[in-house]
């Protein structure tokens, strides 16, 4: 698709554009007949392109779910291995699955065709967060590595990314632009002026002094005259030069014109040829990955691309618009044309089933209740007899359960004697059975919550749109007859429920004038009725409702105070792609020879989009998906922690609340301004979601001892309250609580970890990530990458500095005056040097006590035991049998000792 696109991006552009009309117009070039006719075409070609990355995708699906779903029930699997082979394997898979479906969404136009897509698209991505889960819970890691998979399946590290959808937020730009423009109005009202955060911990901007400000001032006057002198100087300079030329020139003779040009051509193709091959040698280097390329220009063909992306997304919200208008007019059409027939169909049906069952039994039957579905169990492809039994069965069971309860008071000792005995046997006979299932025990797969959506999103694509013939839908508008069998059914559902109410007033009347059934089964009724309803009110009765501390104000209201005071505050505008980090390529390696690797950035990017993004960004994914409340990324500073928090929130559209210790200090004192506080902070997060809520410095929160610097501050406020509110965050409420420590080993751990269940170690780069950072932070900058910058010894001699000091670095160098300079002064590595060694590097003892604290953490600590488990089994039954033998002669001695003390 990439390649249709970028060939004739004008003329795509023009497709689109002609779209968004009311019809098809006339160009400004080219006859209107003849650009109507290639129009058609070139949207009939990007149509066909989509429909076979679709295509593509569904095919792959269908190999994966008959995995899922083999015919055959494989046995339990107690190879690891092999189950991690399988599991990841399947990773891989539906992360293929997913950039076709999100690419297919994003530009797709047809509206009926898309809401297929994102059902399946929505199941992919859970089935995705569920098969992470498992592969955590049998690895006890959250980082994984697929090296050997990524070769065998012909794969990149960059197709590990997981893809972004990009309608997280533009469904919701207008929402997101109105909240922007209420954040402004608020700010303003206010008399507030923001201070914009960096995004790597940098030097906070210090108002200057009256002083200091003169001296400043005075410095750049002394500058201007100089640099005025000096080129007065300058000027006097060339005069002088050329007045002795002149004299030098009218002394000597002057040359032959041909033995001049022929000297002029000298000297041009010598500079010619020069400069030809220090281009060719750049190419070549450049083509060898020897020197890094220069960032390039967006083409014209590449920005024509992004234009036409956005004109299909300016299309898709017209037809999504007649669809919706589509949806009422045929709705009412099909109720006013057809609901009369079907009002009568329907009651002949049901009449006709009284007169059968009446027949089959000699009674009429019972009808069947709201809660069962009412007329629909009657037609659900079942006999009158066969209802009729249904409808026996329940109320057999019901009286038998009311026999049950009264015979249990007037059971005899020797019955209760008889009981234990069963209970015996039954204990004797589940011990075999578990003796007889031990050798079957191993790992199988957990049952799915999104398969189902996923394998009826395919038959639906299988039955409706695979085979569907669309040559005349060049605009790819909605179906009509696909949606006047949707809306059919719906008609069809509404009015069955006004033909039960009637027919069962009418089963009432026959039952009254042809059975005459006595009163006393209608008593009962009532009585159990009541019963019902009095469980119910029992029921709601003991569910406590939450005291609602500001009932009696506006969403509105709470959003303008929490910005007041500064608990709400506006997201920076940084994507997760702008974590910059690189894949690491030793982890499969490292772990063979049992040594745990420190993660790399770019797992970090994965987890993020994984266990925040994914499920923050779609309703139905967080709803389903292994539930995560709560995010600890833990790590040195200057790593990007906060840029971690912005990135989730600009990628989801989500509001961002700050509960640093440090921004909570002096606000809402006490133990009820705190609980009310807490309150108004997760209702609005709740009634706004998405919502993220912060907290900086999240081992404040959990200090072992608090520091005297500190105690003002009272950094230990949410303790206590913090997890009663996570407890109450239920799985439609899409709120996550994102913690960020650079000292975690300050904290109690283990409260600590009940409030944070994810945690993200988060380490400083390595050498491959420091050399994409150092290329990418430089020509984001503006700087010309030459042979003479040696980024390669520059990221090797910069182990130990983090992203923050990088960017730094490259700050205070690449001044407006340095860039200037470029073109004349090269850029070396060694103008760095200086701005570095100012700053202070993360050294491999911190790096190492991160490294002790997280394998104390719960999920480390069963890393552990999993690492000897698995030494323990290769070391083979000659190990276990010497330990067994020293156990047997530790106890010995200590019997031993016991007998002589007793003695």
């Amino acid at each position: 698709m990439a390649s249709i696109v970028t060939r004739v991006p004008r003329r795509a552009v023009c497709v689109e554009a002609m779209w968004s009309d009311q019809g098809w117009t006339e160009c400004s070039s080219g006859s209107s007949e003849d650009r109507v006719v290639w129009c058609g075409r070139m949207s009939n070609m990007i149509k066909l392109s989509y429909n076979r990355i679709w295509a593509a995708a569904h095919h792959l699906l269908g190999g994966l779910l008959e995995d899922e779903f083999p015919a055959v029930q494989p046995r339990p699997q107690r190879d690891r291995m092999q189950v991690f082979q399988t599991l990841a394997g399947f990773y891989l898979k539906y992360l293929q699955i997913l950039r076709r479906l999100e690419e297919v969404y994003d530009q797709m136009v047809h509206p009926q065709k898309r809401r297929v897509v994102r059902t399946v698209l929505e199941g992919v991505m859970g089935r995705l967060l569920e098969l992470k889960n498992e592969m955590v819970e049998l690895e006890c890691s959250e980082f994984h590595y697929f090296d050997d998979m990524l070769q065998d399946m012909k794969m990149t590290p960059a197709d590990l990314e997981v893809p972004i959808p990009r309608y997280f937020v533009w469904e919701k730009t207008r929402v997101l632009k109105e909240r922007e423009r209420m954040l402004a109005h608020i700010l303003a009202k206010g008399g507030h002026l923001e201070q914009q955060e960096h995004v790597c911990e940098g030097a906070v901007p210090v108002r200057m002094s009256l002083e200091e400000a003169v001296r400043v001032i005075q410095a750049s006057e002394r500058a201007r005259q100089g640099r005025l002198r000096a080129g007065f100087m300058r000027e006097i300079r060339r005069d002088e030069g050329r007045g002795s030329q002149l004299v030098q020139s009218q002394s000597t003779c002057t040359l032959d014109p041909d033995a001049a040009a022929v000297r002029i051509q000298k000297v041009w193709l010598g500079y010619s040829q020069r400069k030809r091959t220090k281009r060719e040698r750049l190419e070549e280097l450049i083509f060898l990955g020897m020197v890094p390329p220069q960032r390039p220009v967006p083409s014209v063909a590449e920005r024509s691309a992004h234009q036409v992306e956005e004109v299909r997304r300016g299309v898709q919200e017209q037809h999504e618009a007649e669809y919706q208008r589509a949806l009422l007019s045929i709705k009412e059409s099909v109720k006013a044309v057809e609901g009369a027939d079907i009002r009568e169909t329907l009651q002949e049906q049901i009449r006709q089933w009284f007169i059968e069952c009446r027949d089959a039994t000699g009674k009429f039957p019972d009808y069947p209740s709201v809660e069962d579905g009412g007329s629909a169990l009657i037609f659900a492809q079942k006999t009158p007899d066969q209802v009729a039994a249904e409808l026996a069965a329940k109320e057999e069971e019901k009286e038998k359960k009311k026999k049950a309860k009264g015979k249990k008071d007037k059971k005899s000792g020797n019955e209760k004697k008889e009981k234990k005995k069963d209970k015996k046997g039954k204990a004797r006979r589940t011990k075999e059975k578990s003796e007889g299932e031990e050798a079957e025990k191993g790992w199988k797969m957990t049952p799915s919550n999104f398969l189902p959506s996923v394998v009826q999103g395919a038959k639906i694509y299988r039955e409706v749109w695979q085979d569907r013939d669309e040559r005349q839908n060049f605009p790819q508008r909605f179906d009509a007859q696909l949606v006047r069998e949707e809306k059919r059914l719906e008609v069809e559902e509404e009015i069955r429920v006004q033909v039960d109410e009637l027919m069962r007033q009418e089963l009432k009347n026959l039952k009254l004038a042809v059975d005459k059934d006595k009163g006393k089964k209608k008593k009962a009724k009532k009585t159990n009725k009541k019963k019902k309803k009095k469980a119910k009110k029992a029921g709601k009765k003991k569910k406590k409702k939450e005291r609602d501390l500001t009932a009696d104000r506006t969403i509105e209201s709470l959003y303008e105070e929490l910005v007041l005071e500064g608990l709400l505050i506006r997201p920076m505008n940084v994507k997760l792609s702008d974590y910059i980090g690189e894949y690491s390529y030793l982890g499969t390696t490292l772990r063979q020879v049992d040594i745990e690797p420190m993660p790399s950035l770019s797992d970090v990017r994965q987890l993020m989009a994984l266990y925040g993004i994914l499920p923050l960004g779609s309703p139905t994914v967080h709803e389903k998906a292994p539930l995560v409340r709560t995010l600890l990324l833990a790590g040195p500073p200057g790593v990007g922690k906060k840029m971690l928090v912005h990135a989730l929130c600009t990628e989801t559209g989500a509001n961002l609340f700050n509960l640093s210790p440090a921004n909570m200090a002096g606000k809402y004192p006490g133990r009820i301004g705190l609980q009310y506080l807490l309150h108004m902070v997760f209702k609005v997060a709740r009634q706004l979601q998405p919502s993220v809520v912060w907290i900086g410095d999240a081992e404040k929160t959990f200090y072992k001892k608090i520091p005297k610097m500190e105690k003002d501050m009272e950094p230990k406020r949410l303790k206590k309250d913090l997890p009663k509110i996570l407890k109450s965050l239920k799985p439609e409420d899409r709120v996550l609580v994102v913690g960020t420590t650079r000292r975690p080993f300050e904290a109690d751990l283990k409260s600590l970890c009940k409030v944070y269940k994810k945690v993200i170690l988060i380490p400083r780069p390595d050498y491959a990530s420091r050399l994409v950072l150092w290329r990418d932070l430089l020509c984001l900058r503006g700087a010309h990458l030459t042979p003479s910058l040696d980024l390669s010894s520059l990221a090797k001699v910069t182990d130990g500095y983090t992203q923050g000091h990088l960017q730094r670095a490259v700050r205070s160098v690449l001044t407006p005056h340095r860039l200037e300079q470029m073109g004349r002064r090269p850029l070396t590595a060694t103008e760095f040097i200086p701005a570095l060694a100012r700053q202070e590097p993360v050294y491999k003892e911190e790096e190492e006590t991160f490294k002790t604290w997280y394998s104390r953490t719960p999920l480390g600590k069963r890393r552990l035991r999993a690492t000897k488990s698995i030494d323990d089994e290769s070391d083979g039954g000659k190990s276990k049998g010497i330990k067994a033998k020293g156990k047997k002669k530790k106890k010995e001695g200590k019997g031993k000792k016991k007998k002589k003390s007793a003695k």
